[in-house]
């Protein structure tokens, strides 16, 4: 079976940046939606951004919008995401996860993915 890998977590100031990666192997992701997701201590994983397996089509939670970016170049098995102006609260566990049965479009509901990463660690400090 294949895994997801995220990397690219770490302590950031307010304002900071970060990118997070999320790399596919032993098998393709060529045709599955991708996305990423956040689970802070104490909280519901919650949707963060997505996008379909041809990266033209992406979704964003209303909390990230102009903030993060979601990119899959070449509608690769990697697809990244660009986090710009941090906020404490963006601190969580980020996890990419990908979609089988939903490939042309960017699903937005955590049961609409089947495959999850281990996650990476966000700390945004005041």
């Amino acid at each position: 079976q294949g895994q997801l890998v995220e990397s690219g977590g770490g302590l950031v100031q307010t304002g900071g940046s970060l990118r997070l990666s999320c790399a596919a192997s032993g098998y393709t992701f060529s045709r599955y939606a991708m996305g990423w997701f956040r689970q802070a201590p104490g909280k519901e994983r919650e949707f963060v951004a997505s996008v379909n397996w041809s990266g033209d089509r992406r979704d964003q939670a209303d909390s990230v919008k102009d903030r993060f970016t979601i990119s899959r170049p070449n509608g690769a098995n990697t697809v990244y995401l660009q986090m710009n102006s941090l906020k404490p609260e963006d601190t969580a566990v980020y996890y990419c996860a990908s979609s089988s049965n939903y490939y042309y479009t960017a699903p937005t509901l955590r049961s609409r993915y089947n495959a999850w990463g281990q996650g990476t660690q966000v700390t945004v400090s005041s």
